[in-house]
């Protein structure tokens, strides 16, 4: 089998991860915070590590401000819907996921504004037009790092200079991005960064963290036990504690861990090369191939590891399914829940194949996955 829905979920997953989280709950598997015993005190220690290490990779002013959540959309339905009330006004792009897009337009029925740029044929974003839609209303800039349908990987660097010049608040959603690309927390002006844990940063599924840089800027949304200050009935104002109501997914922070160990001991950078290397590969070879039409930024530009594609008019979900049924080379067909990107390039009808490569991606996975699109094209 040759698995090419990374940007979906990473698989396989780095060994450590599947050894260790079970071994590590017989040892310490208690519930952290609610209690003084050692077996709790362990499993407390090993959260604070994973805070630690995501601090360390995006260079966060504390670790404490990084929130645990069940995924990237967990972490901007906190931003989008506890940060924007009635008569605020937002700014987005095309490019967003529906983790974007659908708490948008739930923010939209309570009375926000939105207001959504466009991007180029490439699937970039100018910052000139974020800029140009800011006005005294506007509260939020949200944009996704890359994109999960053309790779493409927007400024927000140039974004973050223009939302901290105009005063306003800057959300980034790496869900695609963390891992793979460098984010400097400490260099760039980001209020509030969703990750999810289960994509490039090799962790398993159900575990996210948002980067919140001032807590007191965002409304609590959720309140609950915390195991601090339990005679008190408000919410406690202390991080993470403020946005961490009731049990964590010890499982998943550990596991998590796992795979913040291995991008790091594998280097992001080494990681990046290899995966931007295979991909430069797949493009040039499929763009050989008659009938095959490429999205995203050309050939040699800068992307994370997502080709997407069409083949003639066939239609996206059923070479996607050939792919597996004949070939055994998974990948995703259809709209991937970013349903204005499709729009803009003219895919809403057909959709897209999309191929997204990993750490453990290999040459020889490439080449055969273009003989098995070389020979769906002579079928036709």
């Amino acid at each position: 089998m040759i698995y090419f829905d990374n940007a979906a979920t990473s698989y396989p997953k780095p060994e450590a991860l599947y050894q260790e989280i079970g071994n590590r709950m017989k040892t310490y598997g208690a519930n952290p915070g609610r209690s003084g015993h050692e077996f709790g005190l362990e499993t407390n220690r090993a959260i604070y590590e994973t805070r630690e290490a995501l601090n360390q990779i995006f260079h966060g002013e504390n670790p404490l401000h990084f929130v645990f959540t069940a995924n990237a959309t967990d972490s901007i339905n906190l931003v989008i819907l506890g940060l924007l009330k009635k008569g605020d006004h937002v700014i987005a792009t095309e490019t967003e996921h529906n983790s974007v897009l659908r708490p948008l337009e739930l923010a939209k029925s309570r009375g926000v504004s939105v207001s959504l740029v466009t991007v180029d044929d490439h699937g970039w974003v100018n910052p000139k037009e974020i800029e140009e839609e800011i006005c005294a209303r506007t509260k939020l800039v949200v944009c996704t790092h890359a994109s999960n349908v053309t790779g493409a990987i927007q400024p927000i660097e140039r974004i973050a200079e223009i939302t901290k010049e105009k005063g306003v608040y800057f959300l980034v959603d790496a869900a695609q991005s963390a891992g793979v690309l460098p984010i400097d927390l400490s260099k760039t002006k980001i209020d509030f960064l969703a990750i999810t844990g289960h994509k490039s940063l090799y962790g398993p599924q159900g575990i996210g963290s948002l980067y919140i840089r001032d807590p007191m800027s965002l409304p609590v949304v959720k309140t609950g036990g915390t195991g601090s200050r339990s005679s008190d009935l408000k919410q406690p104002d202390a991080m993470p504690d403020r946005f961490e109501s009731g049990t964590v997914n010890t499982p998943g922070i550990l596991g998590l861990q796992m795979g913040l160990d291995f991008v790091r001991s594998r280097g992001r950078e080494k990681l990046f090369a290899q995966e931007f290397a295979l991909t430069q590969v797949l493009m040039k070879e499929l763009n050989k191939i008659p009938g095959i039409q490429l999205y995203g930024p050309p050939i040699g530009d800068p992307r994370v590891p997502v080709v997407s594609f069409n083949l003639g008019d066939l239609d996206s979900a059923e070479m996607s399914f050939l792919l597996d049924d004949q070939f055994d080379i998974i990948t995703r067909g259809g709209l991937h829940c970013a349903p204005l990107i499709h729009r803009r390039l003219g895919t809403m009808e057909q959709g897209a194949v999309r191929v997204s490569l990993g750490a453990f991606s290999t040459m020889q996975e490439i080449e055969s996955f273009l003989e098995a699109i070389r020979a769906i094209q002579k079928m036709r």
